[in-house]
């Protein structure tokens, strides 16, 4: 379920399942050369001049889950659904390969920070700029997204309330193409703003922000529009936008497809799809030997981690415990199993807020560092006793539930942490599930102990901390374990709030490593953002920090 999110322009954080792992793979005598480890250091994606490309064609995708929802700001929206939305809808931002933020200038002519006491921001939208029912973009727009993303109306369900909820005003500028935002608050990551864009429409009530979308769009703005959406046949389909005013894209159509992550391997080998995530060592090999089909790698945005669930009354709501159990799982373990031959050096991904190769990345995990002798210790002080192989505490048995996305890739990552945690006396329960419902059914009710998945993070990296890490038990967003502390929560308050980015990193890792000593969760490591396509395939495959042109993608004459 769930894939990479920021193809296109920066997004919020989003929960993703199997597509990000890898397939673990020992194989020292592969021929295939391991990839790189830092995000930024690499873009792959066959860069072609529009010139050079067939007009028209099919790009076919797949998705492991068909979207609960076609508004990707609602809570109940994911990567994959922000994936298909991507190619329809307006940004602020585009992005470089080495995550520089030049203005899309296909919505956006002009973006300034025009005031800091109050912090203002002046939005100048492209005159040329329609939704797909002919209205034109207006102020009106950001002022609607931003009043339903402000979490002041707990009736809208949004995913994530960053920045919005820092919105004094919206107002019109010289004309309805120009909207001037205030904020009550200085928001440090403001650029990250209105990505994506919905119409009013969509935005107005809560009930037209939980329920308009739900089964498609009720009104876009991209090169692409949503013309077929089939739950029967599990397939959507996106074509030319005829009202678009930018450059004409090269595809006449984008097909998303829904197979079970297991089945792109052969989707590809028998051409039924033109590019898919992939997998590990096992799988990067067969594709490089397939004909016709190439490997595509750059580490991505994205990082598989084990989430605990410290709600109260939960088996895991005393942090110590939480931090003791951590200590009892090998992390480097874990990468060097499942990456080795797929990167150079298989590392563990040592921070929540900052993936390896961006600026602010350093190692935080001491507090979590393996230490099985350590680790038990910790839970005979807690007062976890051994009654044979299973540690008990008042007649409680220390069993853990660990649910995950039904894939051969997270049952691997559980069974290796199972045998640490038997070492200790810990009893891990693996429950896998497929990927319809998981998150709505299992995860977001917090039915489970431990719980893997895949965060698709922002290149605004501190968007993340109210998002995922503030706990507010009237909302809890991103915070799948219900964790936190009202101290995490004005510190991040105070990060958010900074403009200096230097020091705002400086902040953003002392908040990191109250995370990890909460016992929040436990980063496992970075993707490496392996894909196999088409070898015909241009400006499409593995992206890094870069975004897609969506009017660029397309086959080779």
């Amino acid at each position: 379920m769930r894939i990479n999110a920021q193809r296109t322009r920066t997004r919020f954080a989003v929960p993703i399942l199997a597509v990000g792992l890898i397939v673990a793979g020992c194989s020292s005598d592969s021929t295939v050369e391991g990839g790189a480890n830092s995000i930024g250091t690499v873009v792959d994606i066959n860069p072609h001049d529009r010139s050079e490309l067939r007009d028209g064609g099919n790009l076919r995708l797949a998705t492991t889950n068909f979207p609960q929802t076609f508004n990707s700001l609602h809570v109940d929206s994911d990567g994959e659904a922000s994936d298909i939305t991507a190619w329809t809808l307006p940004g602020t931002l585009t992005s470089t390969p080495s995550g520089e933020l030049p203005i899309d200038r296909n919505y956006f002519t002009d973006i300034q920070l025009t005031a800091t006491d109050p912090q203002q921001i002046t939005y100048t939208i492209n005159p040329a700029a329609v939704w797909t029912d002919g209205r034109p973009i207006t102020w009106e727009d950001l002022a609607s997204q931003a009043n339903a993303l402000s979490g002041r109306n707990p009736e809208f369900l949004v995913g994530a309330t960053q920045g919005y909820s820092r919105v004094a005003k919206v107002e019109r500028g010289v004309d309805d193409r120009q909207a001037i935002v205030t904020m009550a608050q200085h928001y440090a990551e403001w650029q990250g703003m209105f990505n994506p864009l919905y119409p009013k429409e969509t935005t107005a009530t809560p009930q037209s922000f939980n329920d308009l979308d739900r089964n498609g769009m009720r009104a876009s703005a991209g090169p692409f529009v949503i013309t077929s959406i089939d739950k029967v046949q599990q397939r959507i389909v996106l074509s030319r936008n005829p009202k678009w005013w930018g450059e004409k894209p090269a595809l006449d159509t984008v097909t998303y497809s829904v197979l079970d992550k297991s089945a792109w391997v052969g989707a590809l080998q028998n051409n039924e799809l033109d590019s898919a995530a992939i997998s590990g060592i096992e799988e990067v090999t067969t594709i490089s030997g397939s004909q016709g089909l190439v490997v595509r790698r750059a580490p991505s945005l994205q990082f598989p981690h084990m989430t605990f669930n410290g709600a109260p009354g939960s088996i895991l709501a005393d942090p110590a415990l939480r931090v003791a159990i951590s200590k009892g799982i090998d992390r480097q373990g874990i990468a060097t199993a499942l990456l080795n031959g797929v990167v150079a050096d298989p590392k563990p991904l040592n921070n929540h807020i900052y993936l390896d190769g961006q600026k602010g990345y350093q190692d935080n995990s001491q507090v979590v560092a393996y230490d099985p002798d350590a680790a038990a210790a910790e839970l005979d002080r807690l007062g976890w006793k051994l009654n044979g192989d299973v540690r008990e505490k008042d007649g409680r048995p220390l069993v853990i539930r660990n649910v995950m996305y039904q894939a051969e890739t997270w049952s691997q990552v559980a069974q290796i942490a199972q045998q640490n945690l038997a070492r200790i006396g810990v009893k891990l329960e693996i429950q896998s599930y497929p990927g319809n419902g998981l998150f709505t059914d299992i995860i977001d009710p917090g039915n489970f102990d431990i719980a893997n998945f895949v965060w698709s993070k922002s290149i605004f990296p501190l968007g993340a901390l109210p998002q995922i890490y503030a706990y507010d038990p009237n909302n809890m967003q991103g915070n799948k374990g219900r964790i936190g502390t009202p101290e995490l929560n004005a510190f991040i308050d105070q990060i958010i709030s900074e403009l200096d980015p230097n020091k705002a990193i400086e902040m953003a890792n002392e908040a990191d490593k109250m995370i990890f000593a909460e016992g929040f969760s436990l980063p496992l490591y970075q993707s490496p953002g392996t894909v196999g396509q088409r070898a015909e395939l241009a400006n499409w495959g593995a992206f890094g920090l870069q975004s897609a042109d969506y009017t660029k993608v397309g086959f080779l004459k």
